[in-house]
């Protein structure tokens, strides 16, 4: 990989995962990885519960938060600054919101995908 692709890309046990943008400011990214965070603590506890509708919730909000980072959706470094910052602070509005609260907290409300 040349240096564009390691700044773009982490490797691990031979599998590439896109990097998080990393032009989105400090205070956005941790608030995002924050609801990252709990969304996947939300996976983790639907399945041990076997709830369907939560891990379909939790899994909801992991998604939504990946997106934000710029780490799933359309490659952040094919879009404008505006256009990365605009979705970042798009998915923490809407993770904030009552439609993805909580991190599966049984009301349908929360979550996303790990």
């Amino acid at each position: 990989m040349g240096e564009t692709d390691a700044e773009r890309w982490l490797v691990i046990d031979g599998r590439r995962w896109r990097r998080t943008d990393p032009e989105l400011p400090p205070e956005l990214v941790d608030a995002l990885k924050s609801e990252l965070g709990r969304g996947r603590a939300g996976v983790r506890a639907a399945r041990r519960s076997d709830d369907g509708t939560r891990l379909s919730a939790a899994r909801r909000r992991v998604d939504l938060a990946k997106r934000g980072l710029g780490e799933r959706g359309p490659a952040w470094w094919d879009l404008s600054p505006i256009d990365r910052l605009s979705r970042a602070e798009a998915a923490l509005a809407q993770l904030r919101s009552s439609g993805v609260s909580g991190a599966g907290n049984g009301n349908g409300n929360g979550g996303s995908h790990s």
